[in-house]
């Protein structure tokens, strides 16, 4: 084992729990809004608006996107892809765009922690500085962060919207080093995604520790890899 100085963490599905508030707020959203009229049931809104979501923050990542962009399209395309318009109308646009701001508000009513999420980081943060690189949007993260109750725990605070640089690009894990005066050999990166946080690690030359899901193809692999985040402290 290394003797690491520096741990990398994501922040959503790896300490946050993402898609709890998320799933709730949207399905909030679909009775506020009457999406009936467009779609015969919640999941097939949601199962749509999942499929494109990911795709759009696989773009974004890249910075192929911008924020304003997958902030409306998430929420435009499903209604257009039922409706089977190639060109949206004014009305749409503006109700995407409604739905789009109220749903970073309800995700921080419906914000919790993953189980064990608080304990690990506690564990960490006694052993090394900790930097937080995440995607998310500026105001969504730093609402969250200050109140999971673990923001002293952070040595660091990295979003890519304010650094201007988004994960896997390896620039942001560069800023994170320069932060922390370590090399890449003396840091490791712990998160969920492997196109994300995994990816960009490796991009990066930092050593990786995967929360591997279970459906991740066999061909993915990382420096070291659990299934429960609770193993992290049988590693670091």
């Amino acid at each position: 084992m290394k003797n690491y100085k520096a741990v990398l963490i994501d922040w959503d599905q790896t300490i946050g729990d993402w898609d709890y508030a998320a799933y709730h707020a949207l399905q909030d959203l679909f009775a506020q809004y009457r999406l009936e009229e467009f779609f015969p049931s919640f999941q097939q809104w949601f199962d749509t608006y999942e499929e494109h979501n990911l795709v759009l923050w696989g773009r974004y990542g890249k910075g192929e996107i911008t924020r304003a962009f997958l902030q409306r399209d998430r929420f435009l395309y499903p209604i257009t892809q039922q409706l089977r318009l190639d060109i949206a109308p004014r009305p749409l646009i503006d109700l995407a765009d409604r739905i789009g701001k109220d749903f970073l508000q309800l995700t921080n009513r419906y914000f919790t922690l993953l189980p064990d999420a608080a304990e690990i980081v506690r564990y960490l943060a006694d052993k090394y500085p900790l930097t937080i690189i995440s995607n998310g949007f500026g105001e969504v993260q730093h609402y969250k962060i200050a109140h999971s109750g673990l923001q002293q725990c952070f040595k660091y605070i990295l979003l890519s919207e304010e650094v201007g640089i988004n994960k896997p690009q390896p620039g942001i894990y560069q800023r994170a080093l320069e932060l922390n005066g370590v090399t890449a050999d003396e840091a490791i990166m712990i998160g969920d995604s492997y196109n994300s946080d995994i990816l960009g690690a490796q991009n990066a030359h930092i050593d990786q520790l995967w929360i591997r899901p279970s459906s991740a193809p066999k061909e993915q692999t990382a420096t070291y890899e659990v299934t429960n985040i609770r193993d992290i402290m049988q590693i670091l």
